[in-house]
Formats: structure tokens, sequence, C-alpha cells
């Protein structure tokens, strides 16, 4: 594998300051994507723009051969951002707190070293995909033809992950990053003076039983080995300290490891708030938000992330088969579509990193170089010369 040179490391470091300067949210990112196409043609890449609203696939060739994908997403969030530095955002309201400007700019290092270093025969598509917090341009790009328009074998995506020191990665065969589906209840009593409940029925006191019945679900209903999390995150009852309120809305959260568990849960938090209200004459309903699937790793791509780190100067450990995370990922919908595989990339320093959507987090500068190394062994395995 070619050496990283120290000038497009160095460039990509101020790639990654800039994008963090002028974050945009998902399907907004007009600035960005531009900023990114202009870059690509610099590299001789043929470029594709507007996939997904703001979306970019780049593409690079060297002779016959198969084709892979490698991905970055390059949204920011609407966080305040509370960090002092000069390259803090200056649009106020949105922060980029979970490292899309790094895993950007990563991808762009991995772009302009294969162009200049083409040590491997096939096609390299480069995909950046917009709107990976909550509105799912990983599925918007897929339904959009990306697959039919760029045919690949296989595709690749990172994330920068706190808490896993630098220099180590972990990818596992099978679930990465669980799924996630939003819910809506409504409880629908009779309201009533508070001194003659009676009178009324109840939703707020229904509403405390569902909420421990539903933590219950998990512990008896489920296997143990099925993991699941289901969070009640938002309550809304009542407008007078002496009246019972009428109704009761509240609203969470459901994380899963699989899809049998994810519908099973559908089906089980359903029966839940149809029954669990009636003793109380109360009344209940639930409305879904369906999310993101499971991010699921296909066992051969997941041992070819392995042995690509394995074999990157800088790595010093590679975790296989490890604990997947509760949180959620839109590269999920590319995996759905195409065999592939997603891998965490260690950002902890000497001084850990502040968490993913913190205010006061910042992308690790000094895994850059880690990550362009991973891909490029990624490309050079895939496509062997």
């Amino acid at each position: 594998m070619a050496v990283i040179s120290g000038q497009i490391i160095e460039q990509a470091k101020q790639w990654r300051r800039d994008f963090h300067r002028r974050p945009e949210l998902g399907l907004n990112e007009h600035g960005t994507a531009k900023i990114i196409s202009e870059l690509l043609l610099s590299f001789g890449l043929d470029v594709h723009t507007g996939i997904a609203v703001t979306g970019i696939v780049a593409t690079l060739r060297n002779g016959e051969g198969p084709a892979i994908g490698l991905r970055a997403d390059i949204d920011a969030l609407p966080i305040h951002e509370l960090n002092d530095f000069t390259h803090r955002s200056q649009n106020p309201g949105l922060m980029h707190a979970c490292g899309h400007d790094g895993h950007t700019s990563i991808l762009l290092g991995t772009a302009k070293h294969l162009s200049e270093n083409r040590h491997f025969r096939g096609t390299v598509h480069f995909i950046f995909q917009p709107a990976e917090e909550n509105i799912g341009g990983g599925e918007m790009m897929v339904k959009e033809g990306l697959f039919e328009r760029f045919p690949m074998q296989a595709v690749y995506a990172l994330h920068n992950w706190p808490g896993l020191p630098v220099g180590e990665v972990a990818v596992s065969q099978g679930p990465m990053m669980a799924s996630q589906d939003n819910f809506y209840i409504t409880l629908t009593g009779k309201g009533c003076h508070a001194a003659m409940p009676e009178r009324g029925a109840d939703p707020v006191v229904a509403g405390a039983q569902l909420i421990l019945s539903l933590q219950s679900l998990i512990s008896r209903r489920l296997s143990p080995l099925e993991q699941t999390v289901i969070s009640l995150t938002q309550l809304q009852a009542g407008e007078a300290i002496n009246v019972i309120p009428e109704t009761l809305h509240m609203s969470g959260t459901l994380r899963c490891l699989s899809s049998h568990t994810r519908e099973t849960c559908w089906r089980l938090i359903e029966e839940y708030v149809n029954a669990v209200p009636l003793p109380y004459g109360v009344k209940g309903e639930v409305r879904w938000e369906l999310g993101y699937p499971v991010t699921q790793n296909h066992a051969a791509q997941a041992e070819i992330v392995r042995d690509a780190a394995k074999n990157t100067p800088g790595i010093e450990k590679v975790h296989f088969n490890n604990a997947p995370s509760m949180a959620a990922e839109d590269f999920a919908y590319l995996l759905e579509a195409c065999p592939g595989a997603y891998f965490w990339l260690g950002a902890d320093g000497t001084t850990p990193s502040d968490s993913l959507h913190s205010p006061r987090y910042d992308f690790n500068d000094d895994i850059i170089p880690l990550g362009i190394g991973v891909l490029t062994s990624l490309v050079e395995r895939e496509l062997k010369a």
C-alpha cells in the first residue's frame, strides 16, 4: 500500500475544519456539496451531482475489473456549538457534532490519494450522502437508483467512534447498529375535577401503568437474547393542577438488533397500548414513525474490513464481532441493497473525545490518515491489480 502523503493529510485536515465552520442540515448541504464536487473534479474524477438533492457520486476507473463503493455522510445537526476554537461553527444553531465533516474529509483524501496512486484494477465509486441524521438520505439515494446507475459488488462506510482508542477499529459480521422507530401514544379518558376522580377516567394513572408495562415487555415477552430498548421520552397531559385531563400523550423510541425482534415489538407495543389502559376506562391508540432498519454487515465484507485494517499502518488492534450499538445509522439502507460493511474507527486520544451529538464534540483530526489508510487498503484488497 502506498504511503499517504503528508500533503494530502494536511489538506484533508484543512478541509475538515472548513466543513466544520460551515455546517448545513440534511438536504440543504448545497455549499458543502459544491466544495466536494469542485475538489473531486480537480482530482480528475467523473462527478455526478443532485442525487437525493445534494448527494454526489464520483467515479474513479483504472482498467477492467470489479467495482466497489465507499460512502461518507455530509450533513450536520441542529445543535448550538459550545466550543470556542477558531474553526467553530459560523452558522448559529448548527454544528458538525457527529463527525460527518471528518468522514467527508477522509473520503476526499482517499479519492485524491487513489487518483494519484492507482495500485488497483477496477472502479471505485465515492458516495457522498446527504441527510443521514433522521431524514434517511441513504434510503433516498437507493430509491433514486444508486446501485443501478453505479453498479458495485460491495459498499463500505466508516464512523469515528469515541470510546474506542485511536489506532483501533471495530467491525462485526451481522448487526453493528440498531433499528430505530418512534411511537406516539394517545390515551383518552374522561376529564373531571381532581377531587372527584370517580367521576372520570384518569389517563395519567393509566399512562403510568403503561410505561411500567412496556418495560416489562422486554423482560417477560422477549427472549433475553433479543436485545431491545424501549424508551418513553415525552409526556404531555393537563393544563390545571385541580383537573384530571381528558387525554395524555406520550412518545418514545424503539431500538432492536434484528428485523424479527423489531416486528415482534411493533405487535406487542400495540397490544399493550390497547389492553393496559382498559381497566381504567381509558382508550389507547399508537401511531408509528418507522425509521432506519438494522445496520447489518455482510460476513464476507466484514472479514475484508478486518483484513484491510490489520494491514494498515497505525492500526494496532482490530475488534471483531464486538457488541453492537443501540444507536441507528441509515447506511443500513445501502447494506440492504448491496453487500458491504460498516466499521468504527477509534477516536479517543490521550484525552477521551466528547460524545457524539455533544455541543462540545469535535472530530479528532489525528485519525484522518488512519481512515484514509483503511479505505485505501480496502480498495487495494478488493480490486487487486
